[in-house]
């Protein structure tokens, strides 16, 4: 049929996608909102909750499809940086057992 037509097949099938993923569902629609109302920090897994106190229920590979296809990406916080102690293990530990060990090698 695409040769009749003189169409590339990877054309056809790119605008056969296009067209199918333009169309907005409801769903998409309220995944897009509580995205938008999280300031963009929820991803899909905090989406599908919010989704489900609303009463609807999606997976979370479909949430991610739709964040995908309409170009949804959650932030993230960054890690900080935490300072450890220099001496962590220098503390004084008090011998509570009160026991006397041998202190020579076994052989």
């Amino acid at each position: 049929m695409c040769k009749i037509l003189g169409v590339s097949r990877s054309n056809y099938y790119y605008e056969i996608n296009r067209i199918t993923t333009e169309i907005e569902t409801d769903e998409d629609k309220l995944v897009i909102e509580i995205f938008e109302a999280s300031k963009g920090h929820y991803g899909a897994r905090k989406i599908k909750v919010e989704l489900q106190k609303r009463g609807l229920i999606l997976s979370r590979r479909k949430i991610r499809q739709i964040m995908m296809r309409n170009a949804l990406v959650s932030s993230y916080t960054v890690s900080q940086y935490k300072p450890v102690k220099s001496t962590p293990n220098e503390q004084k530990i008090e011998n509570i057992v009160d026991r006397d060990f041998d202190h020579r090698e076994i052989h």
